[in-house]
């Protein structure tokens, strides 16, 4: 997998509003977009601008590589995969196109490069931990829980639920694993969801009911 340097720059403007993906029709005018949107940055690393691209890849990254890192289960390749996203994007600079929000764009990159590594390493990777460490209103847990308020019963109790979380999770048929992982621990709507996943928005939230009644039964004994 090819490795992409990123060189952060401090104080470029931006924040995105994207494409979602190099053939998605007519480019939107720089001028018609606020010029501190991540969308007008990334037009404008299409002219040319790499300071731009390096501030997307800095404001970005981490988001990228804990949204991996819950898809693929280990760290180091969590952050090749993310390299490798930042890397598709730069090489796609030329055909980008300002119509959906560029975190759209982004988590799908992200999301095809994730399953394509499960589906390459399926029968390869062993059990590894992977913390989904938000509270979680649908599932009724509330996982993080300060150590220095638990004695050792309860930190026992804590990790079994904590386990057990990650596990259904992890369980779940693949769109509603990426789903879930989307909605709940990177704060995509549902709209983005169903623009990731290729999905319309009523079906996207059909998806996730069904991902979360699915977790709340698995986990009633921790509610």
């Amino acid at each position: 997998m090819a490795t992409l340097t990123i060189n952060p720059v401090v104080g470029a403007s931006g924040a995105i509003g994207s494409a979602a993906g190099p053939n998605m029709g007519a480019h939107t005018p720089l001028e018609a977009l606020d010029p501190a949107s991540d969308a007008a940055i990334m037009l404008r690393v299409a002219a040319g601008d790499e300071s731009g691209f390096n501030y997307l890849v800095t404001k970005y990254h981490r988001a990228m590589v804990h949204f991996l890192y819950r898809m693929v289960r280990t760290q180091a390749v969590a952050e090749e995969l993310a390299q490798e996203v930042f890397l598709r994007v730069y090489r796609s600079r030329e055909s980008y196109r300002a119509e959906a929000k560029f975190t759209t764009w982004l988590y799908r990159i992200a999301t095809n490069l994730a399953v394509n590594h499960a589906r390459d390493t399926r029968h390869e990777r062993a059990a590894q931990n992977v913390y989904l460490d938000v509270p979680d209103e649908e599932t009724g847990m509330t996982p993080e829980i300060a150590d220095d308020e638990l004695n050792v019963e309860q930190r026992i109790l804590r990790d079994e639920r904590m386990a057990a979380i990650r596990n259904h999770v992890m369980a779940l048929p693949e769109r509603q694993r990426m789903a879930v992982l989307m909605h709940k621990y990177q704060g995509l709507d549902y709209r983005q969801i169903g623009e990731v996943l290729k999905l319309s928005e009523s079906a996207t939230k059909s998806l996730l009911f069904r991902a979360y009644q699915t977790l709340r039964e698995k986990l009633k004994e921790f509610v």
